[in-house]
């Protein structure tokens, strides 16, 4: 095993709980705006078309086809003509409302915090992100995460986005650091696996559900605990 100096984190779906937490202020939504009768008939309905509709922005966010305002400007309108719903009757708030509401759920994957404890002893952590600056922050801080890493770099900061490898270039030159000295830990490979391989860092795909992919990773784990093992 190499000696490693420094941790990246991805900090979406790799620690802070996504899915968990998007669904929950996706529930409290659906009642408190009352969206059966904006045309929506269900919140499974709804559900389904927040990820598709979000899934597909964020991939244009990622390769550069969308910036972060016309991402959250175009974001409900789409997902409720998706679900049928009638998108000029979407309340002004709702965007506003999403963004708080979910930036402020706690809930991370099982061991995050043990783990980086675990870490922290060893290594200097940090974490790349495609978020924006303000959420990414906020997630943090709710989810007790904002302690355990020295520097938090987004594609927002440096306008560069995973897996464009000057992301990585910019955290290294941060840090004063060399890519043999480095690994990046995430979930996603078109992003967190291929963007470390451009910038010749060693690379931990976290997997939870064993999805098979093409690219190889330089190590993979399906719990964040394994971490252990490695490092």
């Amino acid at each position: 095993m190499k000696t490693y100096q420094h941790l990246f984190f991805d900090l979406d779906h790799t620690l802070w709980d996504y899915d968990r937490n998007v669904t929950e202020s996706l529930a409290e939504l659906y009642q408190i705006y009352s969206l059966q009768d904006l045309g929506i008939p269900t919140f499974e309905k709804f559900f389904e078309s927040f990820h598709a509709v979000n899934f597909q922005l964020w991939d244009w966010y990622n390769v550069g086809k969308i910036d972060k305002h016309n991402l959250r400007k175009e974001r409900f309108p789409r997902i409720f003509a998706h679900a049928g719903g009638n998108f000029e009757a979407i309340p002004a708030a709702f965007e506003d409302d999403f963004m708080h509401r979910t930036s402020s759920k706690p809930h991370v994957f099982p061991y995050s915090k043990e783990i980086l404890t675990y870490l922290k002893t060893k290594y200097r952590i940090h974490v790349i992100t495609n978020g924006f600056n303000e959420s990414q922050a906020k997630k943090m801080k709710s989810a007790d995460l904002d302690g355990y890493f020295e520097l938090v770099v987004t594609s927002e900061t440096t306008d560069f986005k995973k897996p464009d490898p000057r992301i990585f270039h910019y955290t290294m030159d941060q840090l004063q650091t060399t890519p043999d000295a480095c690994l990046m830990i995430g979930d996603n490979p078109s992003s967190d696996i291929l963007g470390a391989q451009r910038a010749e860092i060693d690379q931990v795909f976290f997997n939870p559900e064993g999805k098979t992919i093409d690219l190889k990773p330089t190590y993979e784990i399906r719990h964040l605990k394994e971490l252990e093992q490695l490092l």
